[in-house]
């Protein structure tokens, strides 16, 4: 390790590792500390349950918003493959069971099984033309997410062209996304189906003011211009893998166990003072690149971190190893089928509605609304040959209206709660519950865990358990003075943001990374 760099890294996370590389590449020389024994901090992958060969990422799982360029600039060797199911609703019609299956590779059983839920023709072709809305958006927005910011009035002018376009921009950037999902679309299962990605991870309703579900909904719907989430091969701690790599080969220098003990921010030359295995170390660099919070940020800056409503966290998280999938109530749907895609579970748009005000009133909500994938369906590589070969699967389910403040004061009695809930959810649709599928660990404890916003936050430090950092943004400038600058700027000089704080920020996308080490070469 040399004294002075040109550039330190502090967290080794995805966003680090994409920095690290633009800027080796570029002729400096960068330091990545981190604070764990591993590299790639979210989303890494791991033995959760160390009994059985199966290696989970806790909390990332899909790809979406990591722009083709980058993956091309870095030379980066993934696969990511397509999931056949897009989504699988379950719902009970004069009292028997049914399922809403929107299918990847076929619009024909789309079309026909939301026939079956609707009685019409029309629902699909206007949930088609709710999505082009999004579209439209992502053509006009997404080149953008690799550039300087664009002012708010010369964005909007993009959307000038055509009637569609104006809609879009009114729909998605100006007006609550409810009133779009209200006017294009009828049904309660299907608005529902609609909403939740406008709510993942964070707490917000279809009308509020603030259009954090506006950006929410962006956020998972613009992704190279399709949005599609695709299943990374060889799951996610593969996509931190290539990135060590191609920042290692480009020449980046790696410290983890790394205790943070203090970080001169005013000065020109930035200095780094911190332990490896007891011992003492100090470094400098001229720039900085914070791949942590603006709360985390905040402890070292000795300035008080003011957050918005807005950014509290609000998912709730459960891994769990199957010995196999569980059957469905539902006739005419396979286990594989349904579970291959995005399961959603009460999560009707009259539902999330009821458990969004619930939840704000400080109780967890009486039907908990939560969306459940399998992975393993898709690519089994995580899985050791002996467990693929008895049938066993990964199931991860992300539980919505779950925020923070449930379960700040006491999170082990409400977590509990909380994972009983949510299986409870998910058991309606079963003709077995999922509690009899896990597979048992030596100790005879069943292979489930789960994470509240509060065990997030003490995890990996992000705020209040937002698993975006902060509240989404839009991508373009919100305000005169953020036109033209990088949205990874601080109040320090040569201080940035490369992690999911950074405006454009949160999720799987590399973007802050690409965006930070664009604004240090710009300056150096």
């Amino acid at each position: 390790m040399k004294s002075r760099y040109d550039a330190v890294i502090l967290g080794a996370g995805h966003n680090g590792l994409v920095a690290a590389s633009y800027l080796t590449r570029a002729g400096l020389s960068v330091l990545l500390l981190e604070k764990n024994d591993y590299i790639g901090g979210a989303t890494t992958s791991q033995k959760v349950f160390p009994d059985y060969d199966a290696r989970l990422s806790r909390y990332s799982y899909l790809v979406s918003l990591f722009p083709e360029k980058i993956i091309r600039d870095l030379g980066l060797k993934l696969e990511l493959r397509r999931r056949a199911t897009g989504s699988f609703t379950p719902y009970v019609r004069d009292g028997r069971h049914h399922g809403l299956l929107l299918s990847n590779v076929s619009d024909e059983t789309s079309e026909q099984s939301m026939f079956e839920l609707t009685g019409n023709r029309t629902e699909y072709e206007q949930m088609k033309k709710f999505y082009n809305l999004s579209r439209v958006f992502a053509e006009h927005a997404w080149d953008s997410m690799l550039e300087p910011l664009i002012a708010r009035d010369e964005f909007q002018r993009r959307f000038e062209q055509d009637d569609i376009s104006r809609e879009a921009w009114r729909s998605l950037a100006e007006e609550p996304l409810g009133r779009a999902i209200e006017h294009y679309l009828q049904d309660d299962v299907v608005r529902g189906l609609v909403l939740t990605d406008a709510k993942i991870g964070v707490f917000t309703h279809p009308h509020d003011p603030s259009l954090l579900q506006n950006r929410c909904f962006l956020y998972h719907l613009i992704g190279n211009k399709t949005g599609e989430w695709k299943v990374p091969v060889g799951g996610m701690g593969a996509v931190a893998r290539e990135l060590e790599q191609a920042a290692r080969k480009s020449g980046a220098e790696f410290l983890t166990n790394v205790e943070l003990i203090n970080v001169d921010l005013g000065a020109s030359q930035k200095s780094v003072e911190f332990q490896v295995e007891g011992k003492p170390e100090r470094v400098e660099a001229r720039f900085l690149l914070v791949n942590f919070g603006r709360n985390i940020l905040a402890k070292y800056s000795g300035r008080p971190y003011q957050p918005d409503p807005t950014d509290e966290g609000s998912v709730f998280k459960i891994n769990m190893l199957l010995r196999r999938l569980p059957e469905l109530k539902a006739n005419g749907h396979s286990a594989t089928e349904a579970f291959r895609g995005t399961f959603h579970s009460d999560e009707g748009y009259l539902q999330m509605n009821a458990s969004y005000e619930q939840a704000a009133k400080g109780q967890l909500p009486v039907k908990t609304p939560c969306e459940v994938y399998c992975h393993t369906l898709t690519d089994d590589s995580i899985l050791g040959p002996a467990l693929h070969r008895q049938g066993f699967q990964t199931m991860t389910l992300f539980g919505l209206d779950a925020p923070y403040s449930l379960f700040a004061k006491d999170n082990e009695a409400t977590r509990l709660r909380a994972e009983k809930s949510f299986l409870e959810s998910m058991n309606q649709w079963l003709e077995e519950p999922l509690e009899s599928c896990l597979a048992v660990a030596r100790d005879g404890s069943p292979c489930i865990e789960s994470k509240s916003p509060v065990d997030i936050e003490q995890s990996l430090g992000m705020y209040h358990g937002n698993i975006f950092h902060d509240a989404p943004t839009f991508p373009f400038a919100e305000r005169k003075d953020q036109a033209g600058t990088w949205g990874v700027e601080t109040d320090f000089e040569n201080v940035f943001l490369c992690g999911s704080s950074a405006q454009r920020g949160g999720a799987v996308s590399g973007i802050p990374g690409h965006n930070a080490a664009m604004k240090v070469l710009e300056r150096r």
